[in-house]
């Protein structure tokens, strides 16, 4: 019979992976499409929270960038649930995040959302493979949505940071 347990990350895996989510969020909040982009791989991949796809590193951050430009965007205020092993130098990063409007005070629970990171070091360190935002709308969950809501709600104002 094989053993199938996937080895546990260390301690300075999983300050590394918890690290790259970080800096992507303080990307975002800058407005920085290169921040944003830098640290995921060459050939990562992003799922915003409308679905849309962002492949590749140079055309995320050319692609945020104009958004970024274009409008102003709401920021982050996020926390992490867990990172664990999937396997050999693979991690999955699950958190919760909120967005504040740049011209409100409180967040706008219809912007909440779970975001999943695969991450991976093939070598030259930690890199974001993929990262998915799903809407966190908790349908028939009403009491869910509102816990979430106000967990967020108790992040404003420390920013996107470790926990």
């Amino acid at each position: 019979m094989n053993d199938t347990r996937v080895p546990e990350l260390s301690a300075g895996d999983e300050s590394a992976v918890r690290s790259l989510y970080h800096r992507v969020l303080e990307g975002w909040n800058l407005r920085d499409g290169a921040a944003f982009a830098g640290p995921f791989a060459v050939d990562g991949e992003l799922i915003g929270f409308d679905g849309t796809r962002h492949g590749g590193r140079s055309a995320m951050a050319a692609e945020l960038g104009g958004i970024f430009t274009g409008s102003p965007t709401p920021e982050f205020v996020a926390k992490v649930r867990r990172v664990r092993a999937l396997g050999p130098r693979v991690a999955q990063l699950d958190a919760v995040a909120g967005l504040v409007p740049d011209d409100a005070e409180d967040l706008d629970p219809a912007l909440n959302a779970l975001h999943t990171v695969i991450a991976v070091d093939a070598g030259a360190g930690w890199r974001i493979a993929l990262m998915q935002t799903t809407p966190a709308r908790y349908d028939r969950r009403p009491d869910l949505a509102r816990a979430l809501t106000a967990e967020l709600r108790a992040l404003i104002g420390r920013g996107p940071g470790p926990e």
